[in-house]
This record gives structure tokens, C-alpha cells and sequence, in this order.
């Protein structure tokens, strides 16, 4: 098994590579999240240390890009082609299985459905080039620190470990996913409510056949602070893997939500 080829390099070092990239994926993203948060911020899907995009997306550039890797020009184009491909594809996938938009670049100049843009796939060129002259050479280092069969024990029981939590934040993320759904359509509903009662006592009255407006206010009001309820007791029943995930992604948002945004931004990118 530790022998099979993938483009010309075998399973062991790719799984050596995939953990070590990952880990250094969730070092740089919580670096940076709890940065701008100003607050510890654990990034990444899964509950430990690692960020499986930064180790599947280096891996996968890696050995698709290799054979070009001696142009640099070749290389560059690869590496905005190649990684935007994956990161476009990635998130058409996470937000159909989990009905939730993981990033949105929307508010980005030359986006194309939030999924991705120009800024980014350009920064991904730059980014594959340092991958092969600074970053492999220095992952390859750390394996070669190693015996190999000491790194077979090790990246087995990180595979068992990685497994285990990946599939219980699979499942916490379709939780997260289904109540962002249903607290999007609470406030979409208690935003149309509060539309009502903007509108003037006279409507009011024609609008509800004959009840009295003060009468019909009051309960649109009651039916408001219901919803308002009902919305903080979701909130509060977030569980601590719940709120790991809303925390370690602060621009999550229900692909209901993420659509909604998108088009609002198209259409006042039109108008200017």
C-alpha cells in the first residue's frame, strides 16, 4: 500500500505531505483569523489541528504542476489555473452537501459567484511557485527527519485520529448548516412582519378586512416577538462543536443567505 504511485510519488510521502501541509495551513489561518479577530480563533474544518483544504490543495497543486515546474512562467499560470479550479469546485461541493457558504467574494472586484476572483487566483500563482522552491523542499526536510517506519506509525494513527474527527464534524457541520436555514427563514419572516407595520394605519385596516388597525398591530407585534424567541432559543441551543464552527468561520452564512448576497452585489455592481 505505501508504495503506490500518484503521479510519480508514493502514498507514504503523500500522506506525510498532506498532514504536514495541513498542519501548517491551520497554523497560518488561526494565526491570521485571531489576528483580525483579535481573539484565539481555532481555524479549519475539523476539531484538531489541521486545515484538510491547505493539505489536499498543496498536495493536489504539487503533483498535478510538477512536470512544469522548471518554467516559471508555465509554472505561475498553472499555479492560478490549477488552484482556483480546485477552490471554485470545493466550494460548489461543501455548499451543496452542508447548504452552507464557507466564503464569499462577493464584495471583491471580478468575482464570479462569490466562489472565486481575479485577486485571489493571481495571489495562487504566487503562491504554487513558493510551494515547489520554498515549501517542498522544507516539508520534505521535515520527513526526512524521520525513519519511515516510525512515519508509517505516526501518519496511521493520524489517519485514524484525522477520520474519526472529520466524520463527527461532518455531521456537526449539516447541523450548523440545517440551523442557519431555519434562522435565515425566521428572520426573512420577521422582517416581512415588520414590514407590515410600517405601512399606514389606513392599509392596515383595508388590508386586514375590517379588524381594527391598532388591533391587527398588536398582533403582529406578538407574532414578532414570538419569532424573535424562537430565533434566541436556537441560538442558545448551539452545542460547543456548533459554536466551534461559527467561530472558526465568522462569515458563515446559510447558502440560502450567501445567494441572496450575491445577487443583491450584482445588481449594485450593474448600477455603477
Amino acid at each position: 500500500m505505501w508504495d503506490f504511485q500518484i503521479a510519480g510519488e508514493d502514498l507514504y510521502h503523500i500522506l506525510n505531505w498532506f498532514f504536514i501541509y495541513s498542519f501548517l495551513g491551520w497554523v497560518w489561518e488561526s494565526s491570521y483569523v485571531s489576528v483580525k479577530e483579535k481573539r484565539p480563533v481555532n481555524r479549519g474544518f475539523v476539531t484538531g489541528p489541521v486545515c484538510t483544504i491547505y493539505g489536499f490543495g498543496a498536495v493536489s497543486v504539487y503533483l498535478i504542476l510538477k512536470p512544469i515546474s522548471n518554467n516559471l512562467l508555465y509554472l505561475y499560470l498553472g499555479g492560478v489555473i490549477v488552484p482556483t479550479i480546485l477552490e471554485y469546485l470545493t466550494a460548489v461541493l461543501m455548499e451543496q452537501i452542508f447548504h452552507m457558504s464557507w466564503w464569499d467574494y462577493s464584495k471583491n472586484r471580478f468575482n464570479f459567484q462569490g466562489r472565486i476572483c481575479l485577486g485571489a487566483s493571481l495571489g495562487w500563482g504566487i503562491f504554487s511557485m513558493i510551494l515547489f522552491y520554498v515549501f517542498q523542499p522544507f516539508v520534505n526536510w521535515i520527513t526526512a527527519l524521520y525513519s519511515v517506519t516510525f512515519g508509517k506509525v505516526l501518519v496511521t494513527l493520524a489517519a485514524l485520529v484525522y477520520a474519526a474527527d472529520f466524520g463527527m464534524s461532518f455531521l456537526n457541520a449539516m447541523q450548523v448548516g440545517e440551523r442557519l436555514g431555519r434562522m435565515d427563514e425566521l428572520l426573512e419572516e420577521t422582517a416581512e412582519l415588520r414590514k407590515r407595520l410600517e405601512m399606514r394605519m389606513d392599509a392596515l385596516a383595508a388590508f386586514t378586512a375590517g379588524m381594527a388597525a391598532a388591533e391587527y398591530k398588536n398582533h403582529l407585534e406578538e407574532r414578532i416577538r414570538a419569532l424573535h424567541s424562537r430565533y434566541e432559543q436556537m441560538k442558545a441551543r448551539s452545542s460547543r462543536l456548533n459554536r466551534r464552527v461559527m467561530n472558526a468561520y465568522p462569515n458563515l452564512k446559510s447558502r440560502r443567505q450567501a445567494f441572496k448576497e450575491r445577487l443583491q452585489s450584482r445588481e449594485k455592481s450593474k448600477r455603477i
